[in-house]
């Protein structure tokens, strides 16, 4: 009776490894700073509450098949090399505007269920890799393409163009440096076709209720993520009581992991920032080399933790974010959107866990190679 239960919770933590080492960091974390009111209120409620909101509503327009005009449209594209820069290039300018995390909720389960029926399934890793590069690089643009973009842009006092203007460069770089990894891909067969075409079931009038509500949620915490609002927290509940008055089921179909995930990494941060000693370490470590502690250390505990435990330290602010940008190539860990991209294809193929992290791996580190060097250069070009 006792090995039972525990088969079940090793089996679900070797299936759910970021989650593992998530927990793991924070209960390692809470032994160095025990846990207050104030690590709880440092941690970035705003974020989670962002992620809780898409992915409860993404799971709606999953189940209303409300992206179908979407996938119509990519399907109508018959040679691989087009669907997949239709695809990659659709992850890289939407995350530009919706933050890279929901730019591949949305495109992930489009692209797996297009080369599903297109029986092209021996491409979904590298495109999905693809993606999620586009997803990173795209996002750093904009001010509000990534959490850490949104909170040093917070704190930069900066305009919109002059932020875009300063990474401006490493967006232009990456994108046809794309181009190049996709038409590589298919380098020996430049005009492999396929015929994608999923099964189309009309919508039913029955659902139109549904559709207009997830639609309007779907503005709703766009206008939340652009505006900045401090009331985000009362977005969360219009959108939380929406959905319990229109479909409360799908509530029970929400990926929830990620959220304990995302949840268990800044405790981490939180509870590694408010420890003096390691505070004054990281003062006197930081300044001067932040672009590589942003690398490095975002491959503990992701980019986003590390830009809010790097930032009191840093000197060089180009150095921090350029390094946070560049971050998210050389691992899952290195980038919470990965980790979202990671928990999407196992949640299709769950026995796939190790094969994805390879093929991310070799990919990401592919072309971080390629571009950490520019984006070094860069960051001694002044912010202010």
């Amino acid at each position: 009776m006792y090995n039972a239960p525990m088969k079940k919770v090793l089996s679900f933590l070797k299936r759910e490894p970021m989650l593992t080492v998530s927990v793991l960091a924070a209960l390692l974390s809470l032994l160095i700073t025990p846990p207050s009111a104030a690590l709880l209120a440092d941690i970035d409620w705003r974020t989670l509450g962002t992620l809780l909101m898409m992915l409860c509503v993404l799971e709606g327009f999953k189940q209303e098949r409300i992206l179908q005009p979407l996938i119509r449209l990519a399907s109508g594209l018959r040679r691989m090399t087009l669907m997949t820069l239709f695809l990659v290039f659709g992850v890289f300018f939407m995350s530009m505007f919706v933050t890279n995390d929901v730019s591949l909720i949305i495109f992930v389960p489009v692209t797996i269920l297009l080369f599903r029926a297109g029986n092209k399934e021996q491409y979904i890793l590298p495109v999905l890799t693809f993606e999620n590069i586009a997803a990173i690089r795209g996002s750093l643009l904009m001010p509000f393409g990534s959490p850490q973009n949104l909170f040093l842009y917070g704190q930069a006092n900066v305009s919109a163009w002059h932020f875009m203007l300063h990474m401006l460069p490493l967006a232009a770089i990456s994108a046809l440096l794309l181009i190049v990894f996709i038409l590589f891909l298919y380098r020996k067969d430049p005009r492999e076709t396929i015929d994608a075409a999923p099964e189309s079931v009309p919508w039913e009038k029955e659902g139109r209720t549904k559709r207009i509500v997830y639609l309007t949620l779907f503005a709703l915490i766009i206008a939340c993520i652009v505006t900045r609002t401090a009331y985000w927290y009362i977005v969360v509940g219009i959108v939380l009581a929406a959905i319990l008055i229109f479909d409360r089921k799908l509530l029970l179909k929400v990926d929830y992991v990620l959220i304990v995930t995302f949840f268990c990494f800044f405790v981490f941060s939180s509870s590694i920032a408010a420890n003096e000693a390691i505070a004054g370490w990281l003062k006197k470590a930081v300044a001067g080399y932040e672009y590589w502690w942003a690398i490095g250390l975002s491959q503990i505990i992701s980019n986003v933790p590390a830009t809010i435990v790097l930032y009191p330290f840093t000197e060089n602010f180009a150095g921090l974010i350029y390094g946070a940008d560049t971050a998210g190539l050389c691992s899952l860990i290195g980038s919470l959107a990965s980790v979202i991209n990671y928990r999407i294809y196992v949640r299709e193929y769950p026995n796939n866990g190790k094969p994805f992290i390879k093929v991310f791996t070799l990919i990401s580190w592919a072309f971080f190679l390629i571009v950490v060097i520019p984006g070094f250069l860069l960051s001694h070009w002044n912010f202010f």
